[in-house]
């Protein structure tokens, strides 16, 4: 399938497995110059060469940056200023009871699973605005909804997500960029 995404630059957080791995690979396929990110250079740069194996002729590049350091996340933006499509994957959580997470575990979680998105749709929103053209997709989960009682800090980072997404998608109206939510 011809997404008409050919030669355009894709942003990927979270992404050297799962979903976001998933993506990446998808993406590359419709011929998209993908970032992908990790917490360290050794998934960085394995998940780099796995895409390069499964996706001929794939432009597949890594970011190592974990979002709950703010420095690493400002040098990931000065080293990819400007993206066509965002995706804000990255997520981290604790299974455990509500009484036992700890302000550190929420403040973790809010950081990475929802700050991200802020951070990184801050920096890229007004450039795609300005070019009139651009995608940011933020991942959530079930758990927006369906909330396990071992997973509440998790689940109020996804609905988090969903208020950010709906409240940016306001903002692009009569414009050619999208804010959505899986």
């Amino acid at each position: 399938m011809d997404l008409k995404l050919k030669g355009k630059i894709a942003f990927i957080s979270g992404s050297t497995s799962g979903i976001g791995f998933a993506t990446a690979k998808n993406l590359l396929v419709e011929g998209m110059e993908v970032y992908i990110n990790g917490r360290t250079s050794k998934s960085v740069s394995s998940a780099v060469k796995k895409l390069k194996n499964q996706v001929n002729g794939a432009k597949v590049f890594g970011l190592v940056a974990d979002f709950n350091n703010p420095e690493e996340v400002r040098d990931l933006l000065n080293k990819l200023p400007e993206v066509d499509v965002l995706i804000n994957n990255v997520g981290i959580y604790d299974s455990q009871s509500f009484f036992e997470t700890s302000t550190e575990q929420w403040n973790d979680q809010f950081q990475v699973n929802f700050m991200s998105g802020v951070k990184l749709s801050q920096y890229y929103l007004q450039k795609m605005l300005n070019k009139n053209w651009g995608r940011i997709i933020f991942i959530s989960s079930e758990c927006a909804y369906l909330v396990p009682i071992d997973m509440i800090s998790y689940s109020t980072t996804k609905a988090a997500m969903h208020a950010l997404s709906r409240g940016l998608a306001q903002l692009t109206k009569g414009t050619e960029v999208t804010v959505n939510v899986i």
